[in-house]
């Protein structure tokens, strides 16, 4: 069951993600220019503008949709989705997908497709090129 009691409180979810990624207050507070007390109180809102939510999420590492969305059953979900915050600062480990792996791979299976096909057109081509020169002598 999710701990968050108003799903749309998004000062509970920054709260909750901050948890998650195992930072302190203080640190968040840090990384945005201002102080735990900012932090404390921005926690407890229940609306942020965008654009002071866009530097919330680039400081927590995630992405914006990440924070609107965040649910304890979809965290999962949203930790694949992670930015790397390679600023300098180590708030927790960096070693976050930012696409989706699924995807990748079919991908590399598309490509790989298309080169067997490819590789199948130039060995027909090279056959005929071998029966016609065949055929001419």
């Amino acid at each position: 069951m999710s701990t968050l009691s108003k799903p749309s409180h998004i000062g509970r979810k920054i709260s909750r993600i901050r948890e998650l990624r195992d930072m302190k207050q203080e640190a968040l507070a840090q990384a945005l220019g201002t102080n735990q007390q900012a932090i404390s109180a921005l926690e407890n809102s229940e609306t942020i503008d965008d654009e002071k939510l866009k530097q919330i999420a680039k400081a927590l590492g995630v992405n914006v949709e990440a924070l609107k969305n965040f649910s304890e059953e979809a965290a999962i979900n949203y930790f694949n989705n992670f930015y790397d915050n390679s600023n300098g600062t180590n708030f927790g480990t960096n070693n976050n997908c930012t696409f989706n792996p699924l995807d990748k791979l079919i991908e590399a299976y598309e490509e790989n497709k298309k080169l067997y096909e490819r590789l199948v057109q130039a060995e027909k081509d090279k056959v005929e090129f071998l029966e016609k020169v065949l055929k001419d002598k």
